[in-house]
């Protein structure tokens, strides 16, 4: 009996560890305030004495040069502390979208999010893509509305934009007490009492709400119990019947709501000036999931292809997702991983059921930023960096051979902006490419490829600064001397029209010859699906083994359209018949097949060019507004509204990403520098004819019907 009492309390106490666990990451637009709210968590939590700042370069989590140079996150940073016995994990993600795949890897091994906006500027367009990032991996949030110090802030407005722009069901729990530079505290909408900080905003007092501020808070608590109520039966009931809800009651229905995605919690402060970081890390341990809040990990079963499930307890079976990786130049490279359950101990042997290969822990590190704290074991729920790891890479899944499992990976956007690199002496050469290969290794949306036609090497990124970061780092770490063109846009094609292909490959040269032969229909496909390709054979007209080399030849084809030669995408192809040789049929043979049918059907599909378009946002000062629409009007902008923030005017629209190089420059010279813009990718569009048929020109682009160029041979 002793020993059974005795077990119950040992799985009391991982489950308390589990439950007191935080998994969690600060995302929002760029210049929200998402690095100085987690400095100011740091210094609350006793993590760090010293306040940093991004203006002075002397922030914690943004280690990087490059980012103490620009003011701007560039990579997720992780770091962990503790409030109220409860352990915190925290990944400070970056707000710039060329850094969106930072975001994406984030959210997808995080447990819950705390989403900044800035009190002036709203919702702006990083929000609503970082939002749309927690709505796929099903992430439960709260929000802060940060800079309530700054001029033009209104709390209230951003509430509504967050209505409109993004749908979210939000539901205020605190008030300010003032706004700009009369901000002075906040009223707390659970216990109906005011929290006013001193000038530092360390030292905060609790007592009544103010006079003026009582009809106010009412409105908005009674608000909240009626919304409450929409989620929860009792809470309904209480309040038709006026019987009144205790605010540890209240708590537990918002944490409910929260973790079920019904409801977002706001709530708000200054973070520059510590105001109001206290009462968002209560928020953090009161309303967001520990990793026992949410549904266990599914997986596949690599050996039965079922779904497999496995529960966040130390005793499972081992199992992590790699999401991160990064070239230290001490320990070389460091792998994050989310420990979904199991434990992992410093010298363990483990499986990669992605690659199917054996790895080894040679260390397990804690992170803070930049700074390692080594531990000897990570455990269910656990963001850790591992050394040792040599096969493995983003997305990857690490489990014990005997217990095979692989977990969703992650999926990143597609680059849309290129330029050629080049060495800058012989001696660069061989440092370029393994700079080179360590990056793309590092970024999931940094792809490197060669150009047969030119010689060159081609990078590719999210945009002009996300490239212009990965060479700044070539220089710096890696002392690679190297130079680059000018951007060029990342350009597809695709078809619009259905038709029919044939290929075949026939050589003989005495001996046993080659032969494959394919029959295809082409058809568009939904846009952003990529190549589909759909075995239609029955009947053995071509021979099981052969069908996965036809596949494969299509892919090769499609990575040079025929039309200038850019990757082709959105193409269903069905194989619907062909023909085999006994003797000489062979995988070589129905590649070609594949290749021949596909640049041919391609040309008879009527193909097209396809251009990324970008959201563009402008906002502008009204008296520039003129000039500015003038000029978007002759970059093929179309507009989508013109709307008021505050004393300016917000204008958005589809940007061809072609027009808009060098805007930056532009747009400062029309407003006298008054005015700001961002950009994302948003879709691929048709090139008008006039201008598709330009880039084909100086493209000069030929390709064979074997997928060759006939200039290179390549």
């Amino acid at each position: 009996m002793e020993e059974i009492l005795t077990i119950d309390k040992e799985a009391m106490k991982k489950n308390s560890r589990i439950q007191n666990l935080r998994n969690i990451g600060i995302i929002a637009h760029i210049d929200a305030g998402k690095t100085t709210t987690t400095e100011r968590i740091l210094f609350f939590t006793g993590k760090v004495y010293k306040i940093g700042t991004v203006d002075e370069g002397t922030a914690v989590m943004d280690w990087m040069v490059q980012e103490q140079e620009r003011g701007i996150t560039i990579t997720s940073a992780a770091t962990t502390c503790f409030w109220k016995d409860r352990n915190i994990n925290i990944i400070d993600t970056p707000g710039h979208v060329d850094f969106t795949a930072e975001v994406e890897r984030s959210l997808k091994v995080l447990d819950g999010a705390v989403v900044v906006f800035c009190a002036v500027g709203g919702v702006q367009p990083q929000s609503e893509t970082v939002w749309r990032q927690a709505d796929k991996y099903k992430v439960p949030r709260i929000a802060f509305i940060n800079k309530m110090d700054r001029t033009g802030a209104d709390f209230f407005k951003v509430l509504e934009a967050m209505r409109e722009r993004l749908g979210a069901n939000v539901l205020p729990i605190q008030i300010p007490i003032g706004s700009e530079d009369n901000f002075s505290g906040i009223v707390d909408l659970i216990t109906m009492k005011a929290i006013t900080y001193d000038e530092e905003g360390v030292e905060f007092k609790v007592h009544e709400i103010p006079g003026d501020l009582k009809k106010v808070a009412s409105k908005y608590r009674h608000d909240l119990i009626e919304k409450l109520g929409e989620v929860d039966e009792v809470v309904m009931e209480r309040y038709i019947h006026e019987k009144g809800v205790y605010p540890h009651e209240v708590v537990e229905v918002i944490r409910k709501a929260t973790l079920n995605g019904k409801i977002v919690p706001v709530f708000c402060g200054a973070a520059a000036k510590n105001k109001g970081i206290p009462q968002l890390l209560d928020a953090i341990t009161e309303y967001l999931p520990s990793p026992l809040d949410i549904p266990p990990m599914k997986g596949i079963d690599p050996n039965t292809e079922t779904e497999i499930t496995r529960a966040p307890s130390d005793d499972e079976k081992f199992c992590a997702l790699i999401f991160k990786i990064q070239t230290d130049p001490f320990v070389g490279k460091l792998i994050y991983i989310r420990v979904y359950s199991g434990r992992l101990k410093t010298g363990d042997y483990l499986y990669n059921s992605t690659k199917e290969t054996d790895e080894r822990i040679v260390k397990i590190l804690k992170m803070h930023a930049n700074k390692q704290e080594i531990v000897q074991e990570a455990l269910a729920g656990d963001i850790v960096a591992v050394v040792g790891l040599k096969k493995s890479v983003t997305g990857d899944t690490i489990c014990e051979e005997d217990h095979p499992i692989i977990l969703e990976s992650m999926h990143f956007p597609e680059p849309v902006i290129s330029m050629a690199i080049e060495p800058k002496t012989k001696a660069d050469q061989e440092k370029l490419g393994i700079a080179l290969n360590k990056l793309q290794e590092e970024d999931p949306s940094f792809k490197v490829s060669y150009s047969k036609e030119t010689g060159q090497t081609i990078i590719s990124g999210m945009g002009e600064l996300h490239l212009e970061v990965l060479i700044d780092r070539m220089l710096r770490e890696f002392n690679v001397g190297a130079n680059v063109d000018k951007p060029q846009v990342a350009y597809k094609e695709t078809i619009t029209k259905h038709s029919r292909a044939v290929g075949k490959f026939v050589q003989q040269t005495g001996g046993r010859g080659q032969y494959g032969h394919v029959v295809f229909d082409m058809a568009p496909a939904e846009k952003g699906k990529g190549i589909i390709f759909v075995n239609k054979i029955i009947g053995g007209a071509i021979p099981r083994e052969y069908i996965p080399s036809v596949e494969e030849g299509i892919h090769e084809a499609a990575q040079n359209g025929s039309m200038a030669g850019y990757p082709v995408t959105d193409v269903e192809i069905k194989l619907v018949d062909g023909s085999f040789h006994e003797v000489d049929s062979s995988d070589i043979a129905f590649k070609m097949a594949a290749a021949i049918a596909f640049n041919e059907g391609f040309k008879s599909c009527a193909p097209v060019l396809l251009e990324p378009i970008m959201d563009l946002e402008v906002t502008v000062p009204e008296q520039y507004l003129g000039e500015v629409i003038g000029d978007i009007n002759s970059r093929r902008v179309k507009i989508i509204s013109i709307q008021d923030r505050s004393n300016l005017k917000v204008v958005r629209g589809y940007a061809p990403l072609s027009e808009m190089f060098g805007y930056a420059t532009t747009v400062r010279s029309l407003t006298q520098g008054r005015a700001t813009y961002t950009m994302e990718p948003s879709f691929y569009q048709e090139v008008p004819k006039n201008i598709s048929e330009k880039i084909i020109e100086l493209s000069g682009y030929k390709k064979s019907d074997s997928g060759q160029n006939p200039k290179t041979g390549g």
